[in-house]
């Protein structure tokens, strides 16, 4: 019996063959990039709404986004799914030993302090290893990109100048909720309206420009 997965490949397949439909034919990994954006932001949203029922939706759509793009790449003859299917499957066999190793953790933490160490491991040849924040996307999200940039900031113990004081930090910190932060934000943001700044911009910007100063590169 062919499987689920199996007959969409092979209905995307038919899409891109030469009698297929002309608008998915005209697609290049370019081209679908805002695509693939639209849809995680749709699945996301179902996600923050807990809709199990659009959530099965919207992960199909990510799924085809997956299934186009190793279509594409099959066609050019340098990866298909199954390549994708199998690099995953063995990056997460190797990167838990404690399930499928010898290794033996405690607890959370400490499975992600080996992921770290394996992953590191994995890229130290790779150019996400020249500088400490490079590996970071620069399309994610400015919120998103700040906060791993503070993670990584925190984990190596590294200082700088332009640094939020940690005392201050803390004292912010102590009993904000999720609302009270939400409101923060969002008067930043009205602020950043008001003065005509994007402030998803200016967040990208000043991180970037931390990261590089801390790196010393200016």
């Amino acid at each position: 019996m062919v499987s689920p997965i199996d007959e969409l490949r092979k209905t995307m397949a038919r899409l891109r063959a030469p009698d297929g439909c002309p608008w998915d034919q005209e697609q290049t990994h370019q081209s679908l990039c805002e695509p693939l954006i639209d849809e995680t932001a749709e699945l996301l949203d179902t996600i923050d709404r807990n809709d199990m029922e659009h959530m099965c939706e919207e992960l199909g759509d990510v799924l085809l986004q997956v299934v186009f793009h190793a279509r594409m790449a099959e066609e050019s003859g340098h990866f298909n799914f199954d390549d994708v299917a199998r690099g995953i499957n063995e990056k997460l066999v190797r990167r838990h030993p404690h399930v499928f190793g010898d290794v033996r953790l405690e607890d959370s933490d400490e499975v992600l302090r080996q992921w770290e160490e394996i992953k590191a491991g994995e890229k130290k040849n790779g150019p996400e290893s020249k500088g400490l924040f490079k590996r970071l996307p620069p399309s994610l999200p400015a919120l998103m990109f700040a906060a791993k940039v503070d993670r990584q900031i925190r984990k190596k113990g590294l200082e700088h100048e332009r640094l939020p004081d940690p005392e201050g930090v803390a004292t912010l910190a102590e009993d904000l909720s999720e609302e009270d932060a939400g409101e923060l934000l969002y008067q930043i943001v009205c602020a950043c309206q008001h003065a005509g700044i994007d402030a998803e911009t200016a967040l990208r910007k000043f991180t970037s420009t931390l990261a590089r100063e801390i790196e010393g590169k200016g």
